[in-house]
């Protein structure tokens, strides 16, 4: 069972809208679809609700750190330490290069790829065993390092496609908060294939030459 829900991002109007910001804009969305407000509290350093049972089939708290990313497992450690929540009840929401923006993943554990807020998680929990649901916002371009490209906001297209990813997600959260997380990631990780074959679609087609070209070719050239 989950009883916390971590999303990850950097506070501020400059940064809402960066990639970086992915696991914010879930964790915000999932709240305002459950009537819960986030409020900050200076004890913790982060924004907190609480969602009691409801539609979303469990109590869990909502948390969103205001430090910054490289600084998010202090109120993490400090929530999980008062509650007694335990790693392997929380799951981290954060935005992961890994994958093409539109495609969502949960998975427990595993290695953190040179991501700040999961590598300060990781120290402060003294754990991997938390779950993590991994919002895909790709590949910085040739010549642009990580750091700086998830601290620019997505053009339209790839924004459009991390909200599907995020309202994929929003559908198997229950799932999550009830304990059933490899339901969830089932359900979860089978969504974003349409997505895949419309990308695949784009792809330009090799044009073919016209029949009537190739005679005309023929009887103007003759055979080789």
């Amino acid at each position: 069972m989950i009883r916390l829900v971590v999303g990850l991002g950097n506070p501020g109007k400059e940064y809402e809208r960066t990639r970086h910001n992915a696991g914010f804009w879930l964790v915000e969305r999932f709240a305002i679809a459950n009537g819960v407000v986030l409020r900050k509290d200076p004890k913790f350093k982060a924004l907190v609700g609480k969602m009691e049972g409801g539609a979303a089939g469990g109590s869990a708290f909502l948390l969103l750190p205001q430090n910054f990313m490289n600084a998010s497992g202090q109120p993490v450690q400090m929530l999980a330490g008062f509650f007694k929540i335990k790693p392997e009840e929380i799951l981290v929401v954060h935005d992961e290069l890994d994958f093409p923006p539109g495609t969502a993943r949960i998975k427990q554990g595993g290695g953190i790829a040179g991501h700040n807020g999961l590598k300060d998680i990781s120290q402060r929990l003294a754990s991997h065993d938390y779950w993590r649901l991994r919002l895909g916002v790709g590949k910085p371009p040739p010549g642009t390092e990580g750091g700086d490209y998830v601290l620019q906001k997505p053009p339209a297209e790839e924004r459009e496609a991390i909200d599907a990813s995020i309202e994929n997600s929003l559908g198997v959260l229950p799932q999550c908060l009830a304990g059933d997380l490899q339901g969830a990631m089932q359900k979860l990780h089978t969504l974003d294939k349409p997505a895949k074959e419309a990308e695949k679609k784009k792809e330009p087609e090799k044009k073919k030459e016209p029949e009537k070209e190739k005679g005309f070719l023929k009887s103007l050239f003759g055979k080789k």
